[in-house]
């Protein structure tokens, strides 16, 4: 493992090859970020209980621990955003990551601009300015559902919901136009911050989709909040206690 000089946010680099832990970590700290870089799953655990990064650029085909089952252990224990960096041809390998917790992807072999493009706007999305159609006071409550923007927090009752960063996102955007459809290229332009070159590119909301409703829907077959807009995308059910919510 080795750590950086002293910058901003720190990234976890997480990568067997070495030439790819020396470029990135040349790279990201030239533009201001500290690095970390780990080079097999067992060791980037170790680090990022030592660094607690602000964000996690992970590979998938690794020694000891491969990324899938990394991304799995430290779903358990936090929300940091991770992007994992996959040489996998086969799409459904791909999405495997994201159903697993992963925010983004980068396929191999990538250009590292568009890898830092990647972590620029996964970052902005963890600390952003409100939403246009969001309430002054940030807070919506659709039943029992709390959602608090200001903290970018969700709550069922008194019960906390965990959600990573880019999966606020996501429902923030959906609720700030509640009951209007958003399409798939749209959110993926607004939330992931860039527009769909490949089919494939827009499997990356329909995942997040279905992560957001296995933690928010009472049956997440059979969705009443986030709602499938059949030709277009995605829609959250129209909120008439927005308006109530303004003043509260």
């Amino acid at each position: 493992m080795t750590v950086s000089s002293s910058a901003k946010e720190t990234i976890l680099v997480v990568d067997d090859e070495a030439s790819i832990r020396r470029i990135l970590d040349t790279r990201l700290s030239m533009i201001g970020y500290q690095v970390v870089t780990a080079s097999d799953g067992i060791e980037a655990l170790e680090a990022f209980r030592q660094s607690s990064p602000d964000l996690v650029v992970l590979d998938v085909m690794m020694p000891k621990l491969d990324g899938y089952g990394v991304c799995q252990e430290l779903r358990k224990e936090s929300d940091v955003p991770i992007v994992m960096l996959t040489a996998l041809g086969d799409v459904a390998d791909r999405i495997t990551g994201l159903e697993l917790g992963a925010d983004d992807y980068v396929v191999k072999p990538f250009s590292p601009k568009e890898l830092e493009a990647r972590i620029r706007c996964v970052l902005r999305r963890v600390d952003k300015d409100p939403v246009v159609g969001i309430p002054n006071s940030g807070v919506i409550q659709v039943g029992e559902l709390r959602i608090d923007t200001n903290k970018r927090q969700v709550y069922r009752g008194e019960e906390r919901i965990r959600l990573t960063g880019m999966e606020f996102s996501l429902l923030e955007l959906l609720v700030s136009r509640s009951g209007e459809p958003f399409s798939r290229g749209e959110i993926l332009k607004e939330v992931w911050g860039y527009t769909p070159e490949r089919h494939v590119d827009t499997r990356v909301v329909d995942v997040h989709i279905s992560r957001l409703r296995s933690k928010l829907e009472d049956d997440p077959a059979n969705p009443e909040l986030i709602l499938t807009a059949r030709g277009t995308g995605y829609l959250f059910q129209r909120i008439v206690e927005a308006v109530a919510s303004e003043g509260a």
